[in-house]
């Protein structure tokens, strides 16, 4: 794995607690962890079980110990090391957004192809039980055709305008801010329940135009270490109309500029025959709502999705004792280590990563021209 800080944490539970709770013929060795700080890098390999540390990635890509190469940098590192890997025959996993740019995210796509690698992308919420079980009774019809989908994705971890300018907030390192930071987590959720983006017309602001200089200290925190200011070059908000293939509508928000909103990743979809709502902060509960109900009865009905009818929540407790965040992670990776074992490559994966690229960079443009941008139908 290269990286060990916010999604290292995550990738390296799912991990270790994968064997414990699904029985897999591919299951993950912990080999080796890779960072630039030396101390850093030992600490957290010791803390999170891995057998060995590099303080250069590229040592991971030369071992022949090492089958799969788990991106979880910043967004700028991420071409070049997908790339380099795929090229060495290992199988890669990456953190979303796949890429900086469209351009970027098709050559990350071309060599896992030309090496036929197996390769994924961590949009991990994908796999929360509720989502997985929204997208069958969608593909089962009990929807019918669908109308809306109308999601948000609200933060407000960076509300104070002391608060540093951390690499998530550098246009050189992420590429664009809250926009390919958490915008991308609801896009991916409406390409896999809804379908394929058609057109899109967006805006985007940032309220704080500058910040002090400062490290991310790890996760979502950091400390300002001088007095000096920075020039913030990304979005602190995004916001856009879609239209899809099927002819569904879409409104989507994200911004972390929305108080009292901690991780507010919430979505609702309409159809001819019925709705549904999920919200990330209540992940284990699908609202489900039929227009057939009875006469009296009809209204949003709550399903815990803990049950073993219920994708993935067989593996885990009994009926009504909830999973959280981190089994989102390790339900992924259950279809990362089928994809291995049998040699094809899972959903979400770099295709996906592409075609998520492709209606960030919409947006992007649609803002620079205040006209609806379309979106290639054919990568």
């Amino acid at each position: 794995m290269v990286g060990y800080k916010f999604m290292g944490k995550a990738h390296s539970n799912a991990y270790r607690n994968l064997p414990f709770f699904f029985d897999l013929q591919a299951e993950p060795v912990l080999q080796a962890i890779a960072g630039r700080d030396e101390q850093g890098v030992k600490l957290a390999a010791e803390k999170m079980g891995w057998a060995s540390y590099e303080t250069d990635w590229r040592r991971l890509i030369e071992r022949d110990d090492i089958d799969l190469i788990d991106i979880v940098t910043p967004n700028n590192t991420h071409a070049e090391i997908a790339i380099a890997a795929a090229e060495a025959g290992k199988h890669v996993l990456c953190e979303k957004p796949l890429a900086m740019t469209v351009e970027q995210a098709k050559r990350m796509l071309d060599a896992v192809n030309r090496n036929q690698v197996v390769h994924m992308i961590c949009h991990n919420y994908r796999f929360a039980p509720a989502i997985q079980f929204a997208k069958k009774l969608i593909q089962e019809g009990r929807l019918g055709k669908i109308y809306h989908i109308r999601a948000t994705y609200l933060q407000d971890w960076i509300m104070d305008p002391a608060f540093p300018l951390v690499w998530r907030l550098s246009k050189e390192v992420t590429g664009s801010g809250t926009h390919g930071d958490i915008a991308a987590h609801s896009l991916d959720l409406a390409r896999f329940l809804v379908g394929e983006f058609s057109e899109v017309v967006g805006m985007m602001e940032t309220f704080i135009k500058q910040r002090p200089i400062a490290e991310m200290s790890g996760g979502l925190s950091a400390k300002a270490e001088s007095g000096k200011m920075g020039a913030v070059e990304v979005d602190d908000a995004s916001a856009f109309l879609a239209r899809f293939e099927n002819g569904a509508m879409g409104v989507f928000e994200a911004t972390r500029f929305a108080g009292g909103n901690r991780n507010g990743n919430r979505l609702e979809i309409n159809g001819e025959k019925g709705s549904l709502r999920w919200d990330m902060e209540n992940m284990n509960n699908l609202q489900v709502y039929f227009h057939d109900d009875e006469p009296g009865l009809q209204g949003f009905r709550t399903i815990n999705c803990t049950e073993e009818y219920h994708p993935y929540a067989g593996a885990y407790w009994p009926a009504g004792h909830i999973i959280g965040y981190e089994h989102t992670f390790i339900n992924l990776m259950v279809e990362l280590m089928n994809g291995i074992d049998k040699g094809y490559s899972p959903q979400p994966n770099f295709e996906d990563g592409v075609r998520n690229q492709l209606v960030l960079e919409a947006v992007e443009r649609s803002v620079q021209t205040g006209k609806w941008e379309k979106l290639e139908s054919k990568m």
